[in-house]
């Protein structure tokens, strides 16, 4: 009898499968009280191609996209963005590129990054990004084989 009672209330408090909590936009705090987290730290990811440096967005300029809040700097920013949000999206949700590469998923921090072949790679901190740089190409295509197994998995947290 009370297996019938309790087994329930354990599915409904742990959710299994689909249901569990997992990260495919690297989010932090910031976020509107209805919408996610804030994608790319806040960061304008427009600005990366367009002034070839980190800019802080503006949350007068935002959009709510694949489980991240973007912000912007202008509304010209956020039009290029709502127009072709895969051009700018960072690669694997904003998670560290050479953390994806060994098949982990760590911050991506918008202060170390590198456009190559038109996409966004963010890394972890700067040291990694120097690993990372040693061989690109390689840890790309690495990385691109294990987003594959781990885009669906929770955060690793250091």
């Amino acid at each position: 009898m009370w297996k019938s009672l309790i087994l329930p209330l354990v599915a409904a408090v742990f959710p299994l499968g689909s249901a569990q909590n997992v990260d495919e936009v690297n989010v932090s705090k910031g976020g509107t009280l209805s919408g996610p987290g804030l994608a790319v730290h806040g960061y304008d990811v427009v600005a990366f191609f367009t002034q070839g440096q980190p800019v802080l967005g503006s949350d007068a300029y935002t959009v709510a996209h694949g489980g991240g809040t973007y912000r912007f700097v202008s509304q010209a920013h956020l039009d290029a963005f709502k127009a072709d949000p895969a051009k700018y999206e960072p690669a694997f949700g904003g998670f560290c590129a050479y953390g994806t590469a060994l098949g982990k998923k760590f911050d991506g921090d918008p202060r170390y990054w590198k456009i190559v072949d038109g996409r966004l790679y963010l890394n972890l901190n700067g040291d990694i990004q120097a690993e990372w740089s040693k061989d690109i190409a390689g840890n790309i295509t690495k990385a691109n084989t294990n987003w594959s197994r781990i885009h669906g998995t929770p955060v690793e947290r250091l």
